[in-house]
């Protein structure tokens, strides 16, 4: 499969173009299965085909590009729909596998890819189908291999489990490519779940869902997302209420589920829904609040605006959602936040990409976002949102091993969170923010809690100050303390795209109460989720050395010299937060058990 000229044969005319999921999969050794039994293998397969035809491409709404022999080639609008399609059909060779020797199964190998693809009268062309086609090549029998574009729009737990399988160099594709394995969506979390947790707290949770544009064509792309964003933010200074992180709830966009399965995802006991018409500047909401337990709507209604006037701070929507939401919710007014969002939609778009790219794997698009949030910083240096990532930025810098001067990184990121909080000194990201830089690069676990309480005391629903404080107990050794931290930070963003960070913190703080094997699991579905964060597997280490497993422990060491080939436990003793505390011995003691080099 190669990618096509610009034009049809015999016209001077350009292909038509879009963007789509793509989906090749073929038989593995169909030519020794055509051997040993070719009128069996061919009814199997047409067979099998046919089901693709009239069940699989209906349901998941895709389309049949080709069936060439022992391959077929299908496409989808949506990402998801292409992920479930590619596990029905493995779901579904398997059938005709039954009571059949292992040797004799008839097993798929399928790559997908997201991308811009041309469209002629018979086939589809373009470098991604051609970059699908290496992953299908590339995968095991009964494998299917995804781009990291694929992993993007995907949430894990919901849609699929996606594993980080490395960089691989792809023939035909210059340059090593990040390559991830998709199986089904497993709930395999060791804290106890959100659900129940939260049935048992004080504090309901709620989540607010991106809106839905009603209007066909969604001109500003993420006005939905914004929108939701402003209610979100203002609810947040509601310290009666859990309210889950627009990074949780953005994940489930687009999804055909159930208000049930919103709360039991997301572990709220309410939910906010709603959709949108936008036509000649002007934006009518039609917005309603949901009770998960009953199914019953509680509150629904409808407002008017304009697109300038919704963004309003003091007139805007937000302010008479969260009023009406919070009297059918909590039957008294809700204080209007003092949070300030970032005010135009195209910003909305470059923090969201920015805050992807810079957790994910790969160095090239690391030093992406760091060329978006110097734009966002431009565009809007007073409000002080895009400080408190870059000071993030340098740290994941030097936690990757990717820094050439830790010091330099560290008064950079320390500047960076001074600026966020110049500008909004109860800025509770910014707060966590600043007390990761201090506790983590500069050891100065004094100043690192202080500015974790005053996040919490601005703004008690805000995850990463749960997530970094249940470090900060970890390294005192307080291991109590430091799981139901952690268990907050996860109870509070479920669905983060940022998991596998939360997941490696959470891991950490377990250490600290001996909770070995549910450390160990944490640790494990970071990795899952990105190979490359050096902490997790030496956090991975230590738990396997506390349940005698050296060998295990042995095998993560060395994944970590590989990521890092300096490190050592010096170096461990350098840059441990926790260094003079009570975990540092046992820590270094554990590190050297498993081989690591002095």
């Amino acid at each position: 499969m190669t990618a096509a000229p610009s034009e049809q044969p015999g016209s001077s005319l350009p292909l038509p173009s879009q963007r789509l999921a793509i989906l090749v999969a073929d038989l593995y050794d169909s030519v020794g299965k055509m051997r040993e039994d070719e009128a069996g293998t061919i009814a199997a397969w047409t067979r099998f085909i046919e089901e693709v035809r009239l069940k699989t491409v209906p349901s998941r709404g895709g389309k049949i590009v080709r069936t060439l022999g022992d391959s077929l080639m299908l496409v989808f609008d949506r990402v998801p729909s292409a992920a479930a399609a590619a596990l029905e059909l493995h779901a579904r060779i398997a059938q005709f596998n039954v009571g059949k020797p292992r040797e004799k199964w008839m097993l798929l190998r399928i790559g997908l890819h997201v991308g811009e693809v041309s469209s002629g009268a018979l086939d589809i062309y373009g470098a991604a189908v051609d970059l699908a086609a290496r992953f299908m090549q590339n995968a095991l029998p009964g494998e299917t291999w995804v781009s990291g574009e694929i992993r993007d729009h995907l949430v894990p737990g919901v849609d699929a489990d996606v594993e980080d399988m490395g960089d691989y160099f792809l023939k035909g594709v210059p340059g090593g490519t990040r390559v991830y394995r998709l199986g089904p969506a497993v709930d395999n979390s060791t804290i106890e779940s959100s659900a129940h947790r939260l049935a048992n707290s004080l504090r309901p949770g709620i989540a607010v869902l991106p809106f839905r544009c009603l209007s066909g064509l969604d001109v500003h792309a993420t006005l939905g997302d914004a929108l939701a964003d402003e209610v979100i933010s203002h609810l947040a200074r509601t310290a009666e209420l859990h309210v889950i992180s627009s990074l949780s709830t953005r994940s489930l966009r687009g999804r055909a589920i159930t208000v049930d399965e919103v709360g039991g995802h997301l572990g709220a006991a309410y939910v906010v829904s709603g959709g949108y018409h936008d036509r000649l500047g002007r934006v009518r909401l039609t917005i309603e609040l949901a009770d998960v337990r009953s199914g019953h709507v509680l509150w629904s209604d409808v407002f008017d605006t304009t697109l300038q006037d919704a963004f309003d701070l003091d007139q805007g929507l937000a302010p008479r959602i969260v009023k009406d939401v919070s009297r059918a919710v909590l039957s008294r007014e809700v204080e209007r936040a003092t949070t300030q969002p970032l005010p135009t939609l195209e910003s909305y778009t470059l923090l969201f990409g920015a805050i992807t790219l810079m957790h994910r794997a790969s160095a090239r698009d690391f030093e992406a976002a760091r060329g978006m949030l110097d734009e966002l910083a431009y565009r809007h240096g007073r409000m002080g949102l895009a400080y408190a990532w870059l000071a993030k930025w340098h740290v994941l810098r030097v936690v990757q091993g990717w820094s050439h001067d830790r010091d330099a990184d560290s008064i950079e990121a320390l500047n960076h969170a001074r600026r966020a909080l110049d500008s909004n000194p109860s800025n509770s990201l910014a707060l966590a923010m600043a007390g990761l830089v201090h506790g983590y690069l500069r050891k100065d676990l004094t100043a690192a809690r202080e500015h974790y309480l005053d996040a919490l005391y601005a703004n008690p629903n805000e995850p990463f100050a749960w997530l970094f404080n249940s470090t900060w107990h970890a390294y005192r050794g307080e291991g109590h303390e430091a799981r139901e931290s952690c268990d907050m930070a996860l109870r509070l963003s479920p669905l983060d795209p940022l998991r596998y960070f939360f997941d490696s913190l959470a891991a950490t703080a377990l250490l600290a109460g001996q909770h070995w094997s549910q450390s160990v699991d944490l640790a494990r579905r970071s990795i899952r989720a990105n190979r490359s964060h050096a902490s997790t597997w030496r956090t991975l280490a230590y738990g396997l050395v506390m349940q005698d497993d050296l060998e295990g422990a042995r095998s993560a060491v060395q994944h970590l010299l590989a990521i890092e080939p300096s490190y050592s436990v010096k170096a461990f003793h350098a840059r441990f937060p926790g260094s003079e505390g009570p975990m540092a011995a046992p820590w270094a003691d554990a590190l050297r058990r498993a081989g690591l080099p002095d």
